[in-house]
């Protein structure tokens, strides 16, 4: 499938929904700002192998569905997002360092949750498929 991404001996597709506010979810993202930090995240996910499938830069917060590469943990991009983010658009709008003087543009935290081509219901019928007949544990893990 063209979607998924091959290296070596492997196969994978990783996709996942981000969100996160800004601090007080003041609703200082707008005009140049929000243009400038749709730029700087789509800087950074080129920076970092990481397709944007969609995404929505809010007054107040920011939405993404990514694919990103399994050699990425998703905490520390977000990390990157925010961080470069924060300190990019304090550094370019001044007026943003006067309101959040505590250099923290974003709020502590995020919101993810993957995503993916199939669904829980798919994998357990693949799982049980595979199920040696012979092996009728209740172990919800069982190894043949």
């Amino acid at each position: 499938m063209k979607d998924n991404r091959h290296s070596g001996h492997t196969i994978t597709r990783l996709t996942a929904h981000i969100v996160w506010v800004t601090k007080h979810r003041y609703h200082v993202v707008v005009g140049d700002i929000k243009v400038r930090c749709r730029d700087l995240l789509v800087q950074i996910c080129d920076a970092e192998d990481v397709r944007i499938l969609k995404g929505v830069v809010s007054k107040d917060h920011v939405h993404m569905h990514i694919e990103y590469p399994p050699s990425k943990s998703l905490s520390d991009l977000v990390k990157r997002f925010k961080g470069r983010t924060s300190r990019m658009l304090q550094q370019e709008y001044p007026h943003l360092r006067k309101r959040y003087w505590g250099r923290h543009f974003w709020a502590i935290g995020y919101g993810a949750w993957s995503t993916g081509n199939i669904t829980e219901e798919v994998v357990q019928e693949y799982l049980e498929h595979h199920r040696h007949p012979s092996n009728q544990a209740s172990d919800p893990f069982i190894l043949e």
